[in-house]
């Protein structure tokens, strides 16, 4: 005899999430008793997570299934929500599970070859779509480049945001740059990608308005303590940052001049508490620093550095 769909999908993980063992399985009970389970592994918004992980796969928007609570979710829908269900439980990050994060307005794909893409990196990009100004006669737009752009997540939304800008991405590992290659196909930007280390692989003759990055922050001795979402998911290449995190930051300051045209920018993320050293490291190369942008929490996040 055929076994029921319900029948079908229990499992030792079934049983831990205690899923309904009937015909159908309804929305409202999958997403309350995974919220339970969730609960339980101490995944964070345990309610969300779910809600999301659902309207995902059932391709709605996630307030509409407040509106369907009573549907029944098909079969292959269950195995998918199995599987996602258990790499978030697991610790992957949510991003990584659904296979895409917001970033500026846009949607990009995500896996564990990238680093996720977060909401106070959009500071960067707000700043520099403000504040690009004109490009030098001549030329038609600013020239930007995007030093470690992993997923292409800040070069995308520049080039989406200043169409008349040429926008060129650096990124030191193959993997992450077939991310980026995808994501720029997805959103149809013109980007100019480069693999290599800083501004090693860039055309010697090009010098830029913008120099751009989210460079790794992070000291190498405290990758051990962040958390395991971040620690155990994402490319550590992305994260570690040397000794004091700011490795990657004093080589930007020393070699960004001579790739600044006239007036140029340096806009860099910064991690916390690190501001009062990064300013110092840009005095001691010549720079003068025009902001400092606080992020939501008060932090100073974003340096920006003249000539």
């Amino acid at each position: 005899m055929k076994r029921s769909c319900g029948g079908r999908f229990i499992s030792r993980l079934d049983r831990r999430l205690n899923w309904p063992s009937l015909a159908v399985v309804k929305i409202l009970q999958l997403i309350q008793r995974t919220t339970e389970f969730f609960q339980q592994r101490g995944v964070d918004s345990p309610r969300l997570t779910i809600e999301l992980m659902v309207a995902h796969v059932l391709k709605r928007k996630r307030l509409e299934l407040y509106l369907d609570f009573e549907r029944d979710v098909p079969e292959p829908a269950l195995e998918t929500l199995r599987e996602m269900v258990r790499r978030r439980a697991g610790g992957e990050p949510l991003q990584y599970v659904l296979g895409v994060a917001s970033f500026y307005g846009l949607e990009f794909a995500v896996d564990k070859r990238v680093l996720i893409p977060r909401p106070e990196t959009e500071l960067l990009v707000d700043y520099i779509v403000k504040n690009a100004g004109t490009a030098p006669a001549g030329r038609s737009g600013p020239r930007i480049v995007d030093l470690g752009t992993g997923s292409g997540a800040i070069a995308i939304a520049l080039a989406k945001n200043l169409p008349d800008a040429r926008v060129l991405a650096v990124e030191a590992s193959a993997d992450a740059l077939e991310v980026a290659r995808a994501n720029a196909k997805k959103h149809g930007a013109r980007i100019e990608v480069f693999q290599g280390d800083l501004f090693g692989p860039l055309p010697s003759d090009v010098r830029f308005d913008v120099i751009v990055s989210n460079p790794p922050y992070i000291p190498s001795a405290e990758i051990a303590s962040l958390p395991r979402e971040i620690r155990d998911h994402e490319p550590r290449a992305a994260l570690d940052g040397g000794a004091d995190g700011l490795a990657v930051i004093t080589r930007m300051a020393r070699e960004s001049k001579v790739w600044l045209a006239g007036g140029g920018r340096v806009v860099v993320e910064l991690g916390a508490g690190q501001s009062e050293a990064a300013q110092r490291i840009f005095l001691d190369n010549g720079f003068r620093v025009e902001k400092m942008i606080p992020d939501l929490t008060g932090h100073p996040r974003v340096l920006v550095a003249l000539i």
